[in-house]
C-alpha cells in the first residue's frame, strides 16, 4: 500500500508538472491536505513529510483536532499548521471556528457572510473568506451564481470591515474525465480577474487581498492549475479512499 509520503511526492509531482506546462511557478500553488474523516496520526505523518495546510469539512471535527494540537503531547507540532474550514457551514456554527482557521472556503449566501462578520467582530478578528461559486449550475450544489458571486464580492468588500473576502471557491462536478472539468474552472479564473479588476476600479482597498482561487480537487486538480487555481483540495490522492461507515 502506498504511504502518505509516496502520495504526496505524487501529488507534488503533478502540480509541478501543471505548473511548467502553464507558465507558472510551483510557489503559485498551495496544496491544501484535506482530512476529514482521517485520524491525527495520518495527519501526523502527512506533516512530516512537509505539509502545513489541511482542510476539513465538518466543524466538531475540526475544533477535536485543533483541540488535541493542544492537549496531546504527540500531535503538538501541528499547533502551526494552517486550518481551513471547507465545508458547508450553517451561520450556527460560526462563532466555534471563526478564529480558529486560517480561511473560510465555503462562504455560500450574504447571510453566512454577516454572520461570519457578527461573530469576527466579537472575537476581534478579520475573517478571511472565499464565497463559493457554483460555476457549473449543479443543484445538487451550495453557491452563488457568477453574477451573484462578482456582485457580493464587491458588497462584502465595501460593507464587512471584519471579513476579507479573498477570491472565491468552487467544486466542479464530480467525473472520471478531468478535461470535462476544463471549462467550469476557465469560466472561474474569468470572473476572478473580472471582480479583482472591478475591485481596483472602485477603489476598495480590499482589492489587493483578493488573490485566492480555490478549484480542483484528487480527480481534476491538474487541469485546475493549469487554468490558474492557486489551492487545490487534494484528501483522497494523499490519504487514500474514506470509510463514512466509521
Amino acid at each position: 500500500m502506498d504511504t502518505i509520503q509516496e502520495n504526496l511526492k505524487q501529488v507534488h509531482e503533478v502540480i509541478r508538472k501543471a505548473c511548467a506546462k502553464a507558465g507558472r511557478k510551483e510557489e503559485e500553488v498551495t496544496l491544501l491536505a484535506v482530512s476529514k474523516t482521517k485520524p491525527m496520526e495520518l495527519l501526523l505523518e502527512a506533516y512530516e513529510a512537509g505539509e502545513r495546510s489541511f482542510g476539513e469539512n465538518y466543524v466538531q471535527e475540526l475544533n477535536e483536532k485543533i483541540q488535541c494540537t493542544k492537549e496531546d503531547p504527540g500531535y503538538a507540532k501541528l499547533a502551526d499548521v494552517s486550518w481551513h474550514m471547507i465545508g458547508h457551514l450553517q451561520r450556527n456554527k460560526v462563532k466555534y471556528i471563526v478564529d480558529q482557521v486560517d480561511m473560510i472556503h465555503s462562504v455560500d449566501s450574504r447571510r453566512l457572510a454577516d454572520q461570519i462578520e457578527h461573530d469576527a467582530e466579537k472575537k476581534g478578528v478579520i475573517a478571511n473568506i472565499l464565497l463559493e461559486v457554483n460555476i457549473a449550475g449543479e443543484e445538487s450544489k451550495w453557491g452563488f451564481t457568477a453574477e451573484e458571486g462578482k456582485r457580493e464580492a464587491l458588497a462584502i468588500a465595501r460593507e464587512l470591515p471584519h471579513v476579507k473576502v479573498r477570491g472565491f471557491m468552487t467544486s466542479a462536478p464530480y467525473t472520471e474525465d478531468a478535461e470535462s472539468n476544463r471549462v467550469h474552472f476557465k469560466n472561474l479564473k474569468q470572473l476572478f480577474d473580472e471582480t479583482a479588476d472591478l475591485l481596483k476600479k472602485e477603489g476598495i482597498p480590499a482589492a489587493d487581498a483578493f488573490d485566492t482561487l480555490s478549484m480542483g480537487m484528487t480527480g481534476d486538480y491538474r487541469v485546475a492549475i493549469e487554468e490558474g487555481a492557486t489551492i487545490v483540495r487534494v484528501g483522497t490522492g494523499i490519504f487514500g479512499a474514506r470509510d463514512y461507515s466509521k
